[in-house]
């Protein structure tokens, strides 16, 4: 859970279309939210029921949606197992938007990398070059 609302934190931080964010389940359970429980509890439930309602009208599986209202716009993006929804400004870079929020769900289905063991130091070669003798009386 702290993963997931960092991962908030830094979309936030980088996209300033994004003025508020959710991560949701499929049933609609958040997950993590820029936002107080109440507003979150809200907007997913919104979003989730935009998002099925769309869902259903299409032959294939949607996986991203974009709701441009008044005030603002509204986003929302799946993956396997998880949604996103965002609010944004008034006419943000859709482009933009969908990127970010695709990117902070691909960074949250991520494990984080394992250090590298250290390679092992080598003991350095032995020089076996000849040198040649000067001689001294030159």
């Amino acid at each position: 859970m702290a993963e997931t609302a960092r991962a908030l934190t830094e979309l936030t931080d980088i996209s300033t279309q994004i003025e508020t964010a959710v991560v949701l389940d499929r049933e609609g359970t958040v997950l993590a939210a820029t936002v107080d429980d109440d507003r979150a509890g809200r907007l997913a439930g919104a979003a989730l029921e935009l998002f099925k309602t769309a869902d259903e009208k299409r032959e294939r599986d949607l996986v991203q949606l974009a709701a441009a209202l008044q005030g603002g716009s509204v986003f929302v993006v799946r993956d396997a197992d998880r949604l996103i929804a965002a609010t944004t400004t008034p006419e943000p870079t859709v482009g933009l938007v969908f990127y970010d929020l695709k990117s902070c769900l691909r960074g949250l289905g991520e494990t984080p990398a394992k250090p590298k063991p250290k390679p092992k130091r080598r003991a350095p070669a032995k020089r076996t070059t000849t040198r040649k003798k000067t001689d001294a009386g030159s």
